[in-house]
């Protein structure tokens, strides 16, 4: 048995897992917030129940030892050497990484080079790493990227009709993210319909205050509705989604603002707060639309209607689907998003029960058994995707050093 950490660096932030494998059990899991700034907050679950510090937390290596020294003092673990690995999500691999990594020194440098792609997110992830690594440089540290999964996608999904030379020169084209959350669902999708991936055709919807969807054919990421940053695709909680591009320069004009501040707006006051005026909160929008909330109502049609849009062009590009998943907050939680998306899909072979759909929880089937399309809901778990990782990447280093 081996105890995984898999961790998720913020600039000001760090959520941590410690996971037991191979069970897949999670041990504690907890968070630390306010990181460099007054009376950070420390948050840990010990026995089921939270204990919660708060003291001053100047830096990432303050976090990480106060992280480890309460694994210690609550019980959770005797000694560091329980530790056998760490894993740390990184957003952004570009094309550097197609698959997670073990960190070196090199690995490190690769990855704040990439910053550039992923400015708010790549160097806070470094962060993270580099404080681990100073507390625990022995302990085997693997990489896991967002963008990975989406390696696979041919040059036909990927590239933007602009100069080629722009792609040659800035990588600019679509990288897709979510990626660990899709690939988890995906798998875990193969094991209840009991066929190979290899043979299935599946879309999966991470739907969440960032949502994305995700072409996966015989186990393989084919396109995805998120592009060169998470901004592209699908309307989400503040996010605009795709929009014409023209109308930057146009809003600019209009506003007076500066293009920074309208990608602002786009990521921060657009979505389903843009369109509500109100919240980017589902469950709020849901119950506003319960009332007669114009606006509630039209924002979750759009939604819906973005998502048919993404499942009905995958579907004609695979030829076919044998699948569908719904996960993350939203997709997992509300039985009314799920419905608007299933509703009308019934003739390309999509038959679900409106039972199923509105009761139970976990993982499940929401079809009906005869339908040729399965519909499933899975609750996502990329800790588990991390800690997976870990252990499989620590084990090649294991057989390099006998």
């Amino acid at each position: 048995m081996s105890k995984i950490l898999a961790i998720n660096a913020g600039s000001s932030s760090l959520k941590f897992q410690l996971i037991e494998m191979p069970e897949e059990e999670v041990i504690t899991k907890g968070l630390v917030e306010r990181i460099g700034l007054n009376d950070g907050v420390f948050t840990i679950s010990v026995n089921g129940e939270k204990v919660k510090l708060v003291q001053d937390i100047p830096d990432h290596d303050v976090a990480v030892q106060i992280l480890l020294d309460q694994l210690i003092s609550t019980g959770i673990i005797k000694s560091f050497d329980e530790i056998d690995g760490v894993g740390h999500r990184v957003v952004h691999g570009g094309e550097v990484f197609d698959d997670s990594v073990l960190i070196t020194d090199e690995v490190l440098k690769q990855i704040e080079d990439l910053s550039d792609l992923a400015p708010l997110h790549n160097p806070a992830n470094v962060t993270g790493i580099k404080a681990f690594r100073h507390i625990l440089p022995n302990v085997p540290a693997v990489a896991v990227f967002d963008t990975a999964f989406h390696q696979t996608m041919p040059k036909s999904s990927y590239l933007y009709s602009l100069p080629y030379e722009y792609y040659e020169k800035y990588g600019i084209r679509k990288y897709g993210f979510h990626g660990t959350s899709h690939k988890y669902v995906t798998l875990k999708a193969a094991e209840m319909l009991g066929k190979p991936i290899e043979e299935l055709r599946l879309i999966s919807c991470h739907l969440g205050n960032g949502a994305s969807i995700a072409a996966v054919h015989g186990g393989k990421s084919i396109d995805t509705s998120m592009g060169f940053t998470p901004l592209e695709g699908i309307t989400m909680g503040t996010r605009s989604g795709s929009i014409d591009p023209a109308l930057i320069p146009f809003i600019m004009k209009k506003t007076g603002q500066s293009a920074e501040e309208v990608i602002n707006v786009l990521n921060k006051k657009s979505g389903l707060l843009g369109i509500t005026g109100f919240s980017s909160d589902l469950r709020d929008i849901e119950e506003a639309a319960n009332v007669g909330n114009e606006r509630a109502e039209l924002a979750l049609t759009i939604f819906a209607n973005h998502i048919h849009k993404y499942i009905g062009s995958y579907v004609a590009r695979m030829n076919g689907v044998d699948a569908i998943i719904f996960t993350a907050g939203i997709g997992e939680n509300s039985a009314a998003v799920r419905e608007r998306v299933l509703r009308g899909l019934e003739f390309m072979g999509v038959y679900w029960d409106k039972d199923l759909n509105r009761e139970g929880g976990g993982e499940r089937f929401i079809s009906y058994p005869f339908s040729p399309v399965k519909v499933l809901v899975i609750p996502t778990n990329e800790e588990v995707m991390i800690a997976r990782d870990v252990i499989r990447l620590a084990k090649k280093l294991n057989n390099l050093s006998k």
